[in-house]
């Protein structure tokens, strides 16, 4: 038998608190849609490309999970950071594709793919651009937190492109990456949500911190999953990140092995190298050697400690299916398959 929020990808064993989160979702998915719609057929059809392909929608139910802690879950402004938060990541995910190359988004083409760079990241401009409005909405406080947290997405994928210096600890420099890029937003997806729903001071900040912590998780994760899943269980083209030569927490782990066992893995992984992109044969090599590795292990250990620093921060709400939920949630992030 599911469980009352199977439907809303973590489980939730209070089935009023689901049905909540349920409808607000089903609130917040519809608005998505008009929020990504223009005057203009083509750009409409453009922005709602990624959308409609899918996702966990894991921001906006962090908005609405995390309101449940105030006073006032189904306010309005609620529901509209919820959109907030949502459009600004599908924005990001037009840029990103491009960054990558990727044929593949949810299984789905890719924006890059489907029409071209161009259209991609001008797409992605005018999703930021939506966002900027509907936080415009919000007030003053939301617009000083969103440009913050914008600030902060768009150096980690700057940085992201940056190779750490002869002096800089690569493994710092990468999470310094994806605390920008991803923890940022879920960051302040949490805490919006208590925000707006009125929560007390120290439950907003910790929520904040929550929600920094679980966005770490979630990216790390996210890249173990580039490694280790299938396509078709992803909706994502296996070992992007390998190919183009991003050193994600998996490699880095990789690239610290001192054992002799490991030196045709490490020649593949060698920073200098530059045919794994080109060579499909090199290509599914490195990825099956880094699939068999025990860095592989490591580096979900270290997810899963992310998200027991994240359950901690939780000490601050009172104990109810609000918390349990929340809990669930950093454990689902850590633990995902897809």
């Amino acid at each position: 038998m599911n469980t009352p929020g199977a439907e809303l990808a973590l489980p939730i064993d209070d089935s009023a608190l689901a049905d909540r989160l349920r409808a607000r979702m089903a609130t917040v998915e519809e608005a998505l849609y008009g929020h990504a719609s223009s005057r203009a057929p083509y750009v409409t059809e453009a922005a709602r490309h990624l959308l409609a392909a899918g996702g966990k929608r894991f921001r906006p139910l962090l908005v609405l999970l995390a309101a449940e802690a105030g006073p006032r879950p189904d306010a309005d402004e609620v529901l509209t950071a919820a959109c907030v938060v949502e459009i600004t990541h599908v924005g990001s995910l037009y840029h990103d594709d491009v960054m990558d190359e990727a044929a593949l988004r949810r299984g789905e083409d890719s924006a890059n793919a489907r029409y071209d760079n161009l259209v991609a990241i001008l797409t992605g401009d005018w999703l930021f651009a939506k966002s900027s409005e509907l936080t415009a909405q919000l007030g003053p406080e939301a617009v000083r937190i969103q440009a913050e947290t914008f600030t902060r997405l768009v150096e980690g994928q700057i940085l992201e492109t940056v190779k750490p210096g002869p002096d800089e600890d690569a493994l710092a420099h990468y999470l310094e990456v994806v605390a920008g890029k991803t923890g940022s937003l879920i960051a302040t997806s949490a805490r919006y949500g208590a925000l707006f729903s009125g929560a007390a001071p120290e439950v907003v900040t910790a929520l904040t911190e929550y929600g920094e912590l679980v966005g770490t998780a979630f990216q790390l994760s996210d890249d173990i999953l580039d490694i280790a899943s299938e396509s078709e269980e992803s909706g994502k083209t296996p070992g992007t990140d390998l190919k183009e030569g991003v050193p994600t927490l998996p490699v880095l782990m990789a690239r610290a092995s001192t054992d002799p066992a490991d030196a045709r893995l490490l020649e593949l992984l060698d920073p200098s190298r530059s045919d794994l992109a080109a060579d499909a044969q090199l290509h599914a090599e490195a990825l099956d050697l880094l699939r068999k590795h025990p860095a592989m292990a490591q580096a979900q250990a270290y997810v899963v400690a992310r998200a027991q620093e994240a359950k901690q921060r939780l000490q601050a709400l009172p104990e109810g299916s609000v918390r349990t939920a929340l809990e669930a949630f950093a454990d689902v992030v850590a633990v995902r398959s897809a």
